[in-house]
């Protein structure tokens, strides 16, 4: 779709960001931006949808925010990495819902390796946005800071993650260092990755594709 004419296709999901599906988290973020007016943050795709959400998928966003304005996996390659992963197990988009660790972003700089307080300050966010998401039971933490934060979340002993019988997974980034090594590294990455979503489906009554 992209290929054929991605500065339309961009335009348009931004566009779509307020679509009744989507619009309860993306408001949230507009909200989160106003605390600190001086940043940007990156959007929910308006493919996923808010009632249907079962997993999160929660990326330490180091680096640049994609020019497209929507929250997504790192480079090209990681994106790659996370749609092959999800047509092999049929993990539908509205199933799935992306967020970042810390949800801000300097315009024109990237973000370098966050510090305790930076990751800190995305728990309320994140908080927030699970209260949208009312049956999501699941979060993926991809990389050291969204581990760090799935962490502080688990800690908080929120009513909201022991009425869902909440579970977090850590797997590594889908993009940067993870990925630098041999090919054999990558690829039991890669099915440690496949084996969290595979058992996070499974846990919420998802089908795999057989």
């Amino acid at each position: 779709m992209t290929a054929i004419a991605p500065d339309h296709v961009e335009t348009s999901l931004m566009e779509r960001r307020y679509e009744e599906q989507i619009e309860p988290v993306n408001r949230l973020l507009d909200e989160t931006r106003a605390l600190r007016p001086e940043t940007s943050v990156s959007y929910v795709d308006p493919m996923h949808n808010v009632e249907e959400v079962r997993i999160i998928s929660l990326f330490s966003n180091i680096g640049v925010a994609n020019e497209n304005g929507l929250i997504d996996a790192g480079s090209e390659e990681a994106a790659t990495r996370m749609l092959g992963m999800q047509w092999q197990l049929g993990l539908r988009p509205e199933f799935l819902l992306p967020w970042n660790v810390h949800p801000w972003h300097t315009p024109g700089e990237a973000n370098g390796k966050f510090t305790p307080p930076q990751i800190t300050s995305g728990l309320k966010p994140l908080l927030r946005m699970l209260k949208v998401v009312p049956r999501a039971s699941v979060l993926i933490a991809h990389g050291t800071e969204a581990h760090r934060l799935s962490e502080q979340l688990v800690k908080t002993q929120n009513p909201l993650l022991w009425r869902r019988g909440f579970k977090t997974y850590k797997v590594k980034s889908l993009d940067g260092r993870a990925f630098a090594g041999s090919p054999e590294r990558q690829q039991n990455h890669l099915e440690e990755i496949y084996a969290a979503y595979s058992d996070a489906m499974a846990r919420t009554g998802l089908a795999l594709v057989k």
